[in-house]
């Protein structure tokens, strides 16, 4: 027979354990944007863009220490832009960049001006540890995929790590921010509110090929405002809309990219380091 008193406590222990399991994120429901017509991914579990994919869990980023001014990068960077111009950059075409530079920070054109288009580094690289800086607008404008849009290109546009305004705003899970997009969405969701500056440091390692095929994929390990959000993660091939990846052959170079997808979002502090082995 149980003693009533333990009876007592046992009741006790679980309604504690089950209001502790309440405060956890359960389910990981999907957000319902996306599409269910889309190909399947590795693994047969879900389609690229899913809509039922889990999103990724909301975590808070510790306290920002560069909300007022940008950090400064390490002595062994290549600076990409340090608030004075665009002079590492042009347009696809080769031709100056259209993109605004104002109070230490840059932007595509606001309308009613021509798009910038997608921009480019003059120079190219290959494994890279990449920091950048950027800001959505606010208040904001749009939702889903329609708010704060743009993309850091590897590997002149094959390769995304996703820029979007993840606060509070709903999309499929493989496009929320700092996702590989259309492969992997992040660990979790560590965006900022609208308006404060985000910081994305990422380390590609560049795929290799051999014979025209592939030898070892590409990988990303990624903090999002400082907490971790890819470990490793192998890309799957190119980052394409809607579309199972795949790899094309290609060199140990290419160039670094930022997408004009419409939306106002303003970067600062864009540096870039090789990334070397020991024996280097």
């Amino acid at each position: 027979m149980i003693h009533r008193t333990s009876l007592l406590l046992a009741l006790a222990g679980a309604a504690l354990a089950c209001a502790a399991c309440a405060q956890q994120p359960t389910g990981r429901p999907g957000s319902g944007k996306g599409y269910n017509d889309t190909p399947m991914l590795p693994g047969g579990k879900w389609r690229v863009h899913d809509s039922k994919r889990p999103s990724p869990v909301v975590v808070t980023p510790g306290v920002a220490s560069t909300q007022e001014k940008a950090g400064t990068a390490p002595s062994d960077a290549t600076v990409l832009f340090d608030g004075k111009d665009l002079s590492a950059w042009q347009h696809r075409d080769g031709k100056d960049p259209l993109w605004v530079v104002e109070n230490g920070e840059f932007h595509r054109p606001a309308a009613p001006k021509p798009s910038g288009g997608d921009i480019v580094t003059k120079g190219e690289f290959g494994d890279v540890q990449l920091h950048l800086e950027f800001c959505s607008a606010v208040p904001p404008t749009g939702d889903d995929q329609g708010r704060g849009n743009s993309g850091v290109f590897f590997f002149d546009g094959r390769y995304e790590v996703q820029v979007l305004d993840s606060f509070n705003n709903p999309t499929y899970a493989d496009g929320s921010a700092a996702s590989l997009y259309a492969q992997y969405p992040p660990l979790v969701n560590a965006s900022r509110k609208p308006g404060e500056w985000q910081t994305y440091d990422i380390i590609f390692i560049a795929p290799r090929f051999k014979d025209g095929k592939v030898e070892t994929p590409g990988t990303v390990t990624m903090l999002h405002n400082g907490v971790l959000v890819h470990n490793k993660t192998a890309l799957m091939g190119r980052n394409l809309h809607r579309t199972f990846p795949t790899y094309e052959a290609h060199g140990l170079k290419g160039r670094l990219g930022l997408q004009d997808h419409g939306s106002i979002v303003r970067f600062r502090n864009v540096w870039v380091r090789d990334v070397k082995d020991y024996d280097d």
